[in-house]
């Protein structure tokens, strides 16, 4: 007899100390009530025939004491959760890993057909948890872009049919390789240890950035070893159990939007569409901004095609964008049509907002620069001439300044661009060039976006000095002419040549280098991420003023308290839609005001899980390694003298094998019928206390 309780060691103690306490119990003298009677000599009689059965009386308490003695000492032998050592050796320890990626929220047949294949995997598990052996134990682990343990390793089934209902598939794909390190790493050193895996095959291949992973012993000490790194499942036997059945899918597999900068109120979508089914579908394709139809196009998918879309110049949507596919109706009076992964015929974008930029310009009638800056209806310009700037300064606050011919030094907290600028600026410059070209150029640089600055004539310009860890964005081979930098924490540009010395404003390169520089300044860029991908962790600006902690309001309403670092809201996300972060309830802006919240999007563009096409069989080995005639001559001689059928199969890294029943036999706990026979002793001693008899 084995206790998986509490230690035998620890029993006794418990028992002895519990005994003691009711040995004294036992043990007081019985305080008699005092009774007065007016003539003794009628009880002599009485007396002397309770003297003859007060022995009787005695051991009618010692009874009653071992009763209760032997009730306190099942009910310490339950604590201990009495085996038999049988079952001991015999149980197995099973690391469950259950799909739990996007892939499982697919409805074989559409939505009014079967139910999703997550249900499908819970009856399934359902089944092996009950069908588990005396000794058997199990962990259950969901597996989508991370590992989470839902249950402990236990045998206790009515705490792993609850960790059943836990189980909810999100829109993220499965990170397989990590699921199977866990539960090798759960499992190490066990005796009988299986790893069971649920799902519908979409899994990807068991590799990643830490190598490759085998279901076969190639830990073996005289085993030839795989190239590269790896992990080697060892003695755990690998098992499958497939779900799904259905393959009828379009995907959306691609989406972003972006304004055009010097037009915000447009913007451009890029859409990418799959079919990922085997037959053809004609679909149907929309844009919705802000809840309105913006555009309806019908296409022709066929099997296994894959068609990009791009719509340039739309409008009419302030912020959110949506777009939705459905398999086209017979006719127009009929209903959408769905196919059986709803999660992947949705996807969205989110505008960044259209805010008015307040720029300084401070220059001497430079008409070329005051024009450009009128392109942009969001861009509010105050124009002063230098004699005015250095009277009175500064009026009211500024997002950017301009500075053209003049060059004062950098404000902290206010980025400015320097127009042929001179000593005395965050820059120094050096001596004069005359008719330099720009020979070299950082084109990558968001400051060069959708510009041609390689054949700009120029008449002179000034050698720029840049300090460590500046950007030398354009130079001539004389030296450099442009170059962006910062001090501080603040930006700076500087452009080393009067644009009026030059044809740089005849080009349309000019305005949208001013644009570019004023984006780049208040971070409104054209990389502006329209939405973030599900499965990965986010870091998404804040409301201004927010620095340690924000809330972060997901697709369904739920609230989540989220760390702030460095100005970015941390948070993995496994849910596609519309996100808000919002800043607590006492934080204000510099100015006292509440800040603005921040919205952005999320997708599942992941065409891996809309391949939902379940596969019958799951297999991690390496082929070419496993057709290794050392390998194979290595497995014939170790499986020569062993007596298990599945030796060469599972040395050779064959596919994964079926759930097979406990060889343990039903669950006995003993520790339920030492309980029983508490109660049967307390039912006893409470009939016989009542009929007298040990009293």
């Amino acid at each position: 007899m084995h206790f998986l309780g509490l230690p035998f060691a620890e029993l006794v103690t418990i028992f002895a100390i519990a005994g003691g306490a009711v040995t004294a119990l036992y043990v007081l003298k019985l305080r008699r009530r005092p009774i007065t009677v007016p003539f003794s000599k009628l009880w002599a009689r009485i007396l002397k025939d309770k003297e003859a059965t007060s022995l009787f009386s005695r051991l009618k308490r010692i009874f009653s004491l071992l009763l209760q003695l032997a009730m306190l000492a099942l009910l310490v032998l339950a604590l201990g959760d009495p085996r038999a050592a049988i079952e001991i050796v015999k149980g197995r320890n099973l690391v469950v890993l259950v799909d739990t990626s996007a892939s499982m929220q697919a409805r074989d047949g559409g939505p009014a057909g079967k139910k999703p294949r997550i249900d499908e995997a819970r009856e399934s598990l359902r089944k092996i948890v009950r069908g588990l052996g005396a000794s058997d134990h199990m962990l259950i682990a969901s597996m989508d872009a991370v590992v989470t343990p839902l249950t402990p390793m236990t045998g206790d089934t009515s705490r792993l049919e609850q960790a059943l209902d836990e189980l909810r598939p999100v829109d993220a794909r499965a990170d397989f390789p990590r699921a199977l390190r866990y539960a090798v790493d759960t499992l190490r050193g066990v005796k009988r240890a299986e790893i069971v895996v649920l799902s519908d095959g979409v899994l990807g291949e068991a590799k990643d950035g830490l190598g490759a992973i085998y279901s076969n012993a190639c830990d073996e000490e005289n085993a030839p070893k795989p190239a590269g790194k790896f992990t080697c499942v060892g003695d755990a036997r690998l098992s499958f159990v497939p779900v799904g059945s259905g393959k009828r899918n379009v995907a959306i597999t691609q989406y972003s939007v972006r304004r055009y900068p010097l037009d915000r109120s447009r913007y451009e979508v890029m859409i990418e569409v799959q079919n990922l089914g085997d037959k053809d579908e004609d679909i149907e394709l929309r844009l919705l901004g802000d809840g309105v139809l913006v555009d309806l196009t019908k296409l022709h998918l066929k099997a296994g095609e894959k068609l990009p879309r791009f719509y340039p110049n739309l409008g009419g949507a302030s912020q959110k964008l949506e777009a939705r596919i459905n398999i086209a109706p017979l006719s127009p009076s009929d209903p959408p049509i769905y196919d059986d992964l709803p999660a992947d015929d949705r996807a969205y974008a989110v505008l960044p907002e259209r805010r008015r930029t307040k720029v300084l310009a401070v220059t001497d009638a430079n008409t070329y620069l005051e024009a450009a800056l009128l392109l942009d209806e969001y861009l509010d310009v105050t124009t002063m001439t230098p004699d005015e700037w250095r009277a009175h300064g500064e009026l009211g606050k500024s997002d950017v300044a301009i500075y053209d011919g003049v060059t004062p030094p950098l404000k902290p907290g206010l980025p400015a661009l320097y127009l042929d600028p001179k000593d005395g600026g965050p820059i120094k410059v050096g001596p004069a060039i005359k008719e330099p070209g720009f020979d070299t150029l950082d084109r990558k640089h968001p400051l060069l976006r959708w510009t041609a600055f390689d054949n700009i004539g120029i008449t002179t310009a000034n050698k720029l000095v840049p300090a460590e860890g500046d950007k030398i964005v354009g130079a001539s081979n004389d030296g450099p002419l442009l170059v962006a930098g910062s001090r501080a924490g603040t930006k700076f540009v500087a452009l080393s040549f009067d644009v009026r010395q030059s044809d740089l404003p005849l080009r349309i390169a000019w305005p949208v280098f001013l644009m570019n520089t004023i984006n780049w300044f208040v971070e409104e860029d054209a990389d502006y991420l329209s939405s973030f991908k599900t499965g990965e962790v986010w870091h998404v600006p804040v409301p201004l003023g927010v620095t340690s902690q924000a809330v972060l309001v997901d697709p369904e309403g739920a609230p989540h308290p989220v760390p702030v670092q460095e100005g970015r809201a941390v948070y993995l996300g496994e849910r596609a839609g519309f996100y808000r972060i919002k800043a607590p309830p006492d934080v204000t802006t510099p100015s006292g005001a509440t800040p603005s919240d921040v919205y952005f999007a999320a997708n599942l563009v992941e065409p891996r899980e809309s391949a939902i096409a379940p596969e019958p069989a799951l297999a991690i080995a390496d082929e070419a390694w496993m057709r290794d005639p050392a390998r194979v001559a290595h497995c014939k001689l170790a499986c020569a003298s062993g007596v298990d059928p599945e030796c060469m199969p599972k040395c050779a890294g064959h596919e994964a094998g079926q759930v097979k029943d406990s060889g343990a036999g039903v669950r006995d706990e003993k520790w339920m019928y030492l309980l029983a026979l508490v109660a049967i002793a307390t039912v006893v001693e409470w009939a016989t206390y009542h009929r007298r008899i040990t009293v």
